[in-house]
């Protein structure tokens, strides 16, 4: 006898479930998309428990047959394909017949529905991909879809779920992408009770845009327009300094279709070249319009990814198209690119030293012969012996273990600091300490970032930390999705030091922040954004490695966004912090923070 034998249809039903129903947010795609492809014009989510208890999905399309509604549940069974040639002019989102056949093979569902002119509608409910009953009913024009105990007959499945609030952002994100298809058509959107959206159809697609993404995205984008006898681009891009750390508000679609595309989202990056610095993504909303017998939808089970057949082509205007807009609206000359951010050496004064010149101004009185480590107090077997300018940081996010030198450095501050009178503070950038062996000049931010890592590393472990209060509380518009993610990590923030209430369904306010973060309007609203990359990033490390990680990645925002030192007391207090320390020499990147300048090569300048 032979090994090979046919699956039973639950089990093959199980394993197509799987391809397309990944999680909960996957049956609000599937359903929302029929809803459309049936005409309607008001549909309504309602979710609870992120979809793990109830979806329902409530439209006033063409509603079903009795036959109909039975036959939906079946594999396969299909009102938009009947020929091979049918595959090659699909407009419509679904067509496979495979959704509710994968929905119902993993959940309770239950269907009322009825057509326009039948006197009453048909109810249907299925359990574990079997139908249990069919009867007639009172109901409105449409579907009422209900799915419950979603993945009940999966365990696996259903365990591997995420908490709620990466759940919830799921589906707040595909129910995002089928509204920016239509606004002609009324969504609402509901979660525990909770209304998150309340769409109207809109006077325009830009109208629709405000609504989803709030009122400060629809600001920064303008139109794209472009025709050529191969694809149809329009839409909206976004103003390069408006340009975020944070992934989101990247669309594409074609023929009303939502796909994903890393080839030309290059094809966007390029037309921003010279525009935007590295690291940073803008918003767009492009909308393709091709031949259909021209693209492929058919190429992944959820029809996210599509393929083009000339895909190099339209690369190519897509990147001319965005480009053009961008220069028409001369975009080019109001970006103001951070370069406070690019933290460089010192400068190596040469013949055209005149340009590192300082203004005129009363020079202090300074001894440059008083030596402040000189302490009688410390044996000479004792005294610090600063590390060599070649030695190499250790890499990771942990803070460097105490060696010899790092016990010389507690030994030697134990009972003193630095004392105000005796620092220098170059552009804002550098601190200058005289040192026994020459002198000891301090990166202040990378001093800063050393200090908050320490700071922020206990606090994730123990009992929290210090806020400061803004002078003012500074209002930042989040979007809806962005405030969830804000939402769900509350409590850490909180014990961060972070003072966040909610205003609205989109909007936070920052009413004060971990010592050391700059508390400015401006440096707050850019905090805000690299902030939700933080939240949203590592959230599958083990606990010790994620509060590290959290810890380096929430230093460099802060040191980040504080502003240039401008007061002795300032620069003194900053090395006293860096000085006690875990380890003074690096930041938890491994990045030098402190460099001695040996009084001999000082000697060397003045040799001729």
């Amino acid at each position: 006898m032979g090994k090979l034998q046919i699956l039973p249809e639950n089990l093959a039903n199980l394993i197509a479930a799987g391809e397309v129903v990944q999680r909960p947010a996957s049956v609000v795609k599937e359903l929302v998309e029929n809803a459309v492809d049936a005409g309607a014009d008001k549909i309504a989510v309602v979710v609870t428990d992120s979809g793990r208890t109830l979806i329902q999905v409530i439209d006033n399309g063409s509603g079903m047959s009795p036959d109909d509604a039975r036959l939906c549940f079946e594999r396969h069974a299909t009102s938009k394909l009947s020929a091979p040639q049918d595959l090659h002019s699909i407009l419509t989102y679904g067509f496979r017949g495979e959704a509710l056949a994968s929905i119902a093979a993993v959940s309770d569902v239950t269907l009322r529905t009825r057509r326009e002119g039948d006197d009453l509608g048909t109810q249907v409910t299925v359990t574990a991909g079997k139908i249990a009953e069919v009867k007639e009913t009172a109901a409105p024009q449409g579907c009422n879809f209900s799915v419950r105990n979603l993945f009940y007959n999966t365990p696996a499945r259903r365990k591997f779920l995420k908490s709620d609030g990466v759940e919830s952002r799921h589906i707040l994100e595909e129910f995002q992408r089928v509204a920016l298809t239509r606004p002609d058509v009324g969504f609402s959107l509901s979660m525990n009770g909770k209304e998150i959206y309340s769409l109207k159809p809109a006077k325009s697609l830009k109208f629709r845009v405000m609504d989803l993404m709030g009122t400060s995205v629809a600001e920064e984008i303008v139109d794209v327009e472009v025709n050529t006898s191969l694809v149809k681009v329009s839409g909206f891009v976004g103003r390069p300094q408006d340009a975020r750390k944070t992934p989101g508000n990247q669309f594409f679609f074609v023929n009303g279709r939502y796909f994903r595309s890393p080839y030309l989202h290059k094809a966007v990056m390029k037309a921003y070249e010279n525009f935007i610095p590295e690291g940073v993504t803008p918003s767009y909303f492009l909308y393709l319009t091709v031949d259909p017998q021209s693209v492929d939808v058919n190429i992944h089970p959820t029809k996210t990814e599509v393929k083009f057949e000339e895909e190099s082509v339209i690369f190519q205007v897509i990147s001319a198209a965005v480009k053009e807009t961008l220069g028409k609206t001369s975009f080019g000359d109001v970006i103001d690119f951070d370069t406070a951010a690019a933290d460089k050496d010192l400068p190596v004064l040469g013949k055209n030293f005149e340009q590192y010149k300082p203004a005129s101004a009363p020079a202090p009185a300074i001894d440059f012969n008083y030596n402040p480590f000189e302490d009688k107090s410390i044996a000479p077997d004792r005294s610090f012996d600063f590390p060599a300018e070649k030695g190499q940081g250790a890499q990771g996010y942990a803070p460097q273990s105490a060696g010899s030198q790092h016990q010389n450095y507690g030994r030697l501050f134990e009972d003193r600091t630095v004392s105000a009178s005796r620092v220098m503070i170059l552009h804002g950038k550098y601190i200058l300490v005289p040192a026994k062996s020459g002198l000891m000049v301090v990166h202040a931010r990378r001093a800063q970032e050393r200090v908050l890592f320490d700071r922020f590393l206990e606090a994730l472990g123990r009992d929290g930390h210090v806020t400061q209060k803004t002078l003012f509380p500074v209002k930042v518009e989040v979007g809806k999705l962005n405030k969830m993610v804000f939402d769900e990590h509350a409590a850490l923030l909180d014990r961060l030091g972070f003072d966040i209430s909610d205003f609205g369904d989109d909007t936070i306010i920052f009413n004060g922040l971990p010592e050391g973060y700059g508390a400015d309007a401006a440096s707050v609203q850019k905090m805000a954004a690299e902030l939700l990359t933080i939240l949203t990033e590592g959230q599958n490390s083990l606990e010790e490695v994620m509060q590290a990680a959290t810890a380096q990645k929430l230093a460099a925002l802060g040191a980040r966004s504080m502003q240039e030192i401008s007061s002795p007391v300032e620069a003194q207090r900053l090395v006293d912090e860096l000085l006690g320390s875990s380890n003074a020499e690096y930041t938890s990147g491994g990045l030098r923070i402190i460099s001695i300048i040996p009084s001999e090569e000082l000697d060397s300048k003045f040799s001729k």
